[in-house]
């Protein structure tokens, strides 16, 4: 997500507070919204999945593998 976009949702809550929106601009500011949420969640997976635990055993399990395997059950 770059800094354009992020201005834009910036940009379009506080003029939604101030003087509010026309339906145009709160379907491109819920459009945005989604597109935030959806880069956040990739990267919030993407660094999960790249996580090693080290059980008491000493052996080394990969988070990402461990949740693909649950999610697939």
């Amino acid at each position: 997500m770059d800094e354009k976009t992020i201005g834009r949702i910036n940009e379009l809550a506080r003029k939604s507070k101030a003087e509010g929106l026309t339906s145009a601009e709160r379907e491109e500011q819920q459009r945005l919204r989604r597109e935030y949420i959806e880069a956040i969640r990739g990267n919030l997976k993407s660094q999960l999945d790249n996580i090693d635990l080290v059980n008491p055993d000493g052996s080394v399990e990969n988070l990402g593998e461990k949740y693909a395997k649950k999610v697939k059950n």
